[in-house]
């Protein structure tokens, strides 16, 4: 059979070196830590998140958000647009207000595991259902009475899934949302909770990794607009014990997206005097 020269040959059989990596990392979660080996990680400690604002040049305002578990989430944001339906506003206050459009799509190499197939059934209506409270999370955070019969854009892009995905997500589409100048009350900070059996008391663990997601017994997405101290959408559902249970998961919450809002906000101060000296350069 003759060889094609155009293409580099690579060696008859090899192995993805992400395939070791998810084995170790399995190993180190079974032993209760997140690959230290040192035993179960703080309930209450926050994982580094690093937030950048205004990357995207195509887009009126973009956001980009990185836990240290892996999660990568990037955000774009267009508008205010003139609404494709006359009338078609939606906003808590009246129909006169504009219209908020969320989009969530998780990238064909976002997971390392097993995963829908790509464009299936299966995979559309989880991205369907993210959207939509997405969406939830972040209406509550425009002014959408100052956009009368207008269209507000959010694209969320999930490149990799480490966990707390949907809680980034809310992050950055809100840094997106304010880097196009859109006005709003304050921005929406996203924090994940998770409920793990195999913990020695039981306690809820703020950002979980994959791996605690994949065990948890309950789960919980909490948005809050730390400015206002006002709730924007509380997602999750599972065996989270007793109603004493659930509001120390509302309480840890609570209190991880107060800790996370002064890196959202100087993220945006950075990019906002990044602007200002391209402009006057």
């Amino acid at each position: 059979m003759p060889l094609d020269h155009r293409r580099l040959q690579g060696p008859d059989a090899s192995q993805p070196p992400a395939l070791w990596a998810a084995e170790e990392d399995e190993e180190g979660a079974g032993e209760g830590g997140e690959g230290e080996g040192s035993g179960p990680r703080d309930p209450c400690a926050l994982r580094p998140l690093f937030a950048r604002a205004g990357l995207l040049s195509q887009a009126e305002g973009s956001a980009y958000v990185e836990l240290s578990s892996g999660t990568k989430v990037l955000c774009a944001a267009w508008g205010p647009r003139e609404a494709a339906e006359p009338g078609g506003g939606t906003t808590g206050g009246g129909g006169g207000g504009g219209r908020l459009v969320c989009e969530f799509r998780r990238a064909p190499f976002s997971s390392r595991g097993a995963r829908p197939r790509p464009g299936g059934a299966a995979e559309r209506e989880a991205e369907r259902e993210a959207a939509a409270a997405l969406r939830e999370a972040l209406e509550p955070a425009v002014r959408l009475a100052r956009y009368p019969r207008a269209r507000l854009a959010v694209s969320a892009l999930l490149l990799q899934d480490g966990g707390s995905a949907l809680a980034a997500a809310v992050s950055a589409a809100s840094l997106a949302l304010a880097d196009a100048g859109v006005e709003m009350y304050d921005l929406a900070v996203g924090c994940a909770l998770c409920r793990d059996p195999g913990h020695p008391s039981g306690a809820w663990l703020l950002q979980p990794g994959e791996a605690e997601e994949r065990r948890a017994a309950a789960r919980l997405t909490l948005a809050l607009l730390p400015a206002l101290n006002q709730v924007s959408a509380v997602l999750g559902g599972g065996r989270g014990g007793d109603p004493e249970s659930w509001g120390q998961a509302l309480r840890l919450g609570l209190d991880g997206c107060h800790r996370l809002y002064p890196v959202l906000r100087q993220s945006l101060l950075r990019a906002v005097r990044r602007r200002d000296a391209a402009h006057s350069a």
